[in-house]
């Protein structure tokens, strides 16, 4: 059977627009890159000069660690084979999470060093904050660390979402429809050359 590239190469063509048009505007966007270095900025947990001085009591189990102080006190940070472990260095025991109160102290304290961004604190729940610029605020209390996410880091993501095909929300549906539309541009791109290739006698 004689296969028709020019009609199958159409057909593919029509098949892709969609996709062409998204990969198009959106790889001109990840080109551009705008508000990147404040969607992905870390917040990082104010440091403070050690104020006392503390013996640690080096463990050989611990791979890492390292001490701190930041506006609730010192901290011991000690890192084994399971992963990071938070200790108060006093009482070299575990240092559980604080109440609601502190850990709202030293998230604002870390928003001092962008108030633009991230305004004030309006709400949250256990370890997640608020603010009325509509970022959120993660803390990592193991890791001692802080997570920031705005309205632009959304969008930034639905971008990629966009980019890479994720239209549907499923994750086995949006793989298909990835490879699917690879396979599709690869199967243009052989009947193009066909087409180039083939004589105009043929």
């Amino acid at each position: 059977m004689k296969i028709n590239f020019r009609r199958f190469h159409r057909f593919i063509g029509w098949a892709l627009v969609l996709p062409f048009i998204a990969w198009s505007v959106t790889g001109i966007f990840f080109l551009l890159r705008p508000a990147y270095q404040d969607a992905y900025a870390p917040l990082l947990i104010k440091s403070y000069p050690q104020t006392q001085l503390i013996q640690i009591p080096v463990s050989n189990n611990w791979l890492e660690y390292r001490y701190l102080e930041s506006i609730l006190g010192p901290h011991l940070l000690v890192r084994g084979s399971e992963g990071w472990r938070h200790l108060n260095p006093v009482s070299a025991g575990d240092y559980p999470a604080p109440g609601r109160v502190k850990l709202e102290l030293l998230v604002n304290d870390a928003m001092d060093a962008n108030r633009e961004r991230y305004g004030q604190l309006t709400g949250g729940s256990d370890l997640i904050f608020l603010t009325d610029t509509g970022a959120e605020i993660t803390v990592d209390w193991n890791n001692f660390s802080l997570k920031q996410r705005g309205r632009d880091t959304y969008w930034i993501n639905q971008v990629y979402d966009i980019h890479y095909l994720r239209w549907s929300g499923i994750s086995w549906l949006d793989e298909i429809l990835g490879v699917a539309g690879l396979l599709l541009l690869i199967f243009m791109t052989i009947t193009g050359i066909r087409l180039l290739l083939k004589s105009p006698a043929q």
